[in-house]
């Protein structure tokens, strides 16, 4: 028999086309009414290298009071999102971010760091954990090794990043990975790392008001995007999903917010503009969830979106305290008239049902967030120059995993930012096809679908489709 299964409907974009929102800036960082002008500029790594030293009889735990140190040495890949922030050329601190790591030549190591050499990345990790960078499989998210005692040392005039003096630590999870669990914590080596930056964001203050924001073009494109060189005109897109945070519940649904950096990879500088003005940038989030069957792919789901992000604004906050990690799309999305509808823990939000987070309830499902950006200034310019229109690459998204039954939970990166594809493009086993059905006047939107045979003779259908940026939006199936 023929049974026939609908599900997974997806419209994850349909807030773009209604009333706008206005940003607060309720951002991860304190309020501080300092009043400071100057520059800020959020940087990222051009290129770079790493030096990793290596005590092997430590690391392989063999026992040998010889010391016999492996140096190990990688090129940091060109335009990694490693973030720090410099106020009037002095460094403020690093963001929330990772550097891949390009291996030059081999080396013998523990097979579980072996086969795991070609994708490795520093990362800094949130605020609040114990650590401030650890060595990690940028695909997995395991984690070799966590970084303590580090200097970080900024020279302003070569645009020069270099951390020195830190410790190698066994984290638990190698540890564990080593059989040797009572080792995780034991230092094996150094790591230094020196880096050339370039900046994403310029943004000019005058006593402590943002007055302009610039995003330059790039030294070469960002690693990841279609194409090694910069495409022509501006070309706004997510170069990086950092993390997630829960930012209250209610009874029944969890608030969480998704940190995000943008970058330019175009040839032309992009101005960012402050509300009221309507050509001002705006950045919709989401989150998915793959599951059901045995290999939890038969279905993806959205179970989360958000109210717009105002960008311009959020950023005044970074001025005076930037100490956490943050970014430019934390502030929290607010509507012009509250008379219409009451607040509560989770309002504005991506708003979550617990129980779609609940890992009694999904064990094994994998989640995606997604962010887009959507900046008018681009389909301006696409109006003028119809052979550079750059509207369609803005969206990108990060699986993570989920740890928790009830609130709070935890998320964790599982792998790098898959940047300038909406996170439908992750459905495991599924057909999808892109649809444009006006070029040059309308946008775009995604079919998605996928048959599985449970059973002799039943199959089973499930369908999803993505509405990116289609104005006249889809109307039936």
């Amino acid at each position: 028999m023929l049974r026939r299964v609908l599900g997974a409907f997806v419209f994850p974009l349909v807030l773009l086309f209604s009333p706008p929102a206005i940003g607060s800036s309720n951002s991860r960082r304190s309020q501080n009414s300092e009043g400071q002008t100057g520059t800020l500029q959020k940087m990222i790594v051009e290129n770079g290298t790493v030096g990793m030293d290596l005590d092997m009889d430590r690391l392989t735990g063999d026992g040998s009071l010889a010391a016999r140190v492996e140096h190990l040495r990688f090129d940091v890949a060109a335009n990694s999102f490693f973030t720090i922030l410099v106020f009037n050329d002095l460094l403020r601190g690093p963001e929330q971010g990772t550097m891949a790591l390009v291996p030059q030549y081999s080396s013998v190591l523990p097979s579980v760091l072996s086969a795991s050499i070609n994708q490795l990345a520093v990362e800094k990790l949130p605020s609040g954990e114990r650590f401030d960078l650890a060595v990690r499989d940028a695909k997995t998210g395991f984690t070799f090794f966590n970084i303590e005692g580090h200097q970080y040392d900024y020279d302003a005039k070569g645009q020069l990043l270099t951390v020195q003096g830190g410790r190698l630590l066994i984290s638990k999870q190698f540890a564990d990975a080593l059989g040797r669990r009572a080792d995780a914590g034991t230092p094996v080596g150094r790591i230094s790392i020196g880096a050339a930056m370039q900046p994403i964001e310029i943004n000019h203050f005058v006593n402590g008001e943002l007055k302009s924001l610039v995003m330059p073009p790039l030294r070469g494109a960002v690693s990841g995007t279609n194409s090694p060189d910069l495409v022509p005109g501006p070309d706004v897109i997510v170069g990086d999903i950092e993390d997630i945070e829960e930012d209250g519940n209610t009874a029944s649904q969890v608030a969480l917010d998704v940190g995000t950096d943008s970058c330019n990879n175009g040839d032309q500088p992009v101005d960012w503009f402050a509300f009221p003005q309507n050509d001002h940038p705006v950045v919709p989030q989401n989150l998915y969830r793959m599951s059901a069957a045995s290999a939890n792919n038969d279905r993806i789901e959205q179970i989360g979106q958000s109210w717009m992000k105002h960008t311009f604004e959020a950023l005044e906050e970074t001025v005076c305290d930037t100490c956490n990690a943050g970014n430019d799309t934390n502030g929290q999305p607010i509507a012009m008239d509250h008379t219409s509808h009451n607040h509560d823990g989770v309002s504005h939000r991506i708003r979550v049902n617990i129980d779609d987070l609940n890992q009694n309830l999904n064990q094994g499902s994998i989640y995606f967030a997604e962010a887009a950006y959507i900046a008018p200034s681009e389909y301006t310019w696409c109006q003028s120059h119809p052979d550079q229109c750059n509207m369609f690459n803005n969206v990108s998204y990060r699986q993570f995993s989920v740890t928790g039954i009830t609130p709070p939970f935890s998320f964790s990166p599982v792998a790098s930012t898959v940047r300038m594809q909406p996170a439908i493009m992750a459905w495991t086993g599924a057909t999808v096809n892109q649809v444009q059905p006006d070029p040059g006047n309308d946008g775009l939107w995604f079919m998605g679908y996928k048959v599985t045979n449970p059973t002799t003779g039943v199959w089973h259908y499930e369908y999803a489709l993505y509405n990116m940026n289609l104005d006249r939006a889809i109307q039936s199936l």
